[in-house]
């Protein structure tokens, strides 16, 4: 779901980043994808093996600039890893592998390429740059977080956008995970030494905490706003959707009712509607 987040920080969407992490942007913004999904290209400083997260939609061109931005920093793409499996970003994921000869890894065995896949608490080390794999379901059932702790950065694909707010994808996704999640992530970004954003779609966020605090007080919010619509009388999802959601723009609703649905299904198993 797309809107400004309050307090976003001026950033380049595109080639923005960390020390160790440089965005390649896709051609394929939309009010779902705002300015187009991240890729995100990692690697060690000086290090002549880097990795991408989230190659992101079939667009030979774009998958191409890609391979191009790591040749032209002398480096070889040893490993592709996704945040999920939706198309906009694992959708270019078999035929990078094809450029690349690289492993494409995820928690979802539909969208590996290769025997390994990726668990919670999996470390990677890639040209002597340590990732750590963080399991963040909600958005989808295989949503992960990239820990990338030499930078405190966290790559979190639909998890946090870096503007806006994202959708519960139901029935796949489920709030109490997605609830779960944004709290696991407010713990590496108080305890931990996070700091930063690196988002599958919008501008980087150099205030992690504040994010994840934002992402909490939304959606308590939009979760109360439910429970009034359904106690004033709507029944169906999308009759919730256009009270809650009125002020949105109605091409963003069809995703807004997965949300509702989420929300929905949430309060009915905690008998609270």
């Amino acid at each position: 779901m797309s809107g400004l987040l309050p307090g976003d920080p001026a950033a380049t969407v595109g080639g923005g980043g960390t020390p160790r992490a440089l965005c390649v942007l896709a051609p394929n913004p939309s009010p779902m994808t705002l300015d187009g999904t991240n890729t995100w290209l990692l690697s060690e400083p000086g290090s002549a093996l880097a990795a991408v997260i989230d190659p992101g939609p079939l667009d030979e061109g774009h998958l191409r600039r890609v391979v191009e931005t790591a040749e032209r920093q002398g480096q070889r793409i040893g490993l592709t890893l996704l945040t999920h499996g939706h198309h906009d970003h694992a959708e270019g994921a078999a035929r990078f592998a094809e450029l690349t000869g690289s492993k494409v890894l995820a928690l979802d065995p539909a969208h590996r390429l290769g025997d390994e896949g990726l668990h919670h608490g999996q470390v990677l080390d890639i040209g002597g740059l340590e990732l750590r794999v963080v399991g963040t379901p909600g958005h989808t059932s295989d949503s992960l977080t990239f820990h990338l702790p030499a930078d405190g950065a966290i790559l979190t694909g639909d998890t946090v956008l870096g503007r806006g707010t994202t959708m519960v994808a139901h029935p796949d996704g489920r709030l109490g995970d997605y609830l779960d999640s944004l709290r696991r992530l407010h713990t590496m970004a108080a305890e931990h030494g996070v700091r930063t954003v690196l988002p599958g779609h919008g501008p980087v966020l150099a205030d992690a905490l504040g994010a994840v605090d934002y992402y909490l007080a939304h959606r308590a919010n939009r979760l109360a706003q439910v429970e009034t619509a359904v106690e004033a009388g709507c029944r169906t999802a999308a009759e919730v959707v256009a009270r809650v959601y009125a002020d949105v723009d109605p091409a963003l609703w069809p995703a807004a009712e997965l949300s509702v649905r989420a929300q929905l299904s949430y309060l009915e198993d905690r008998g609270l509607i």
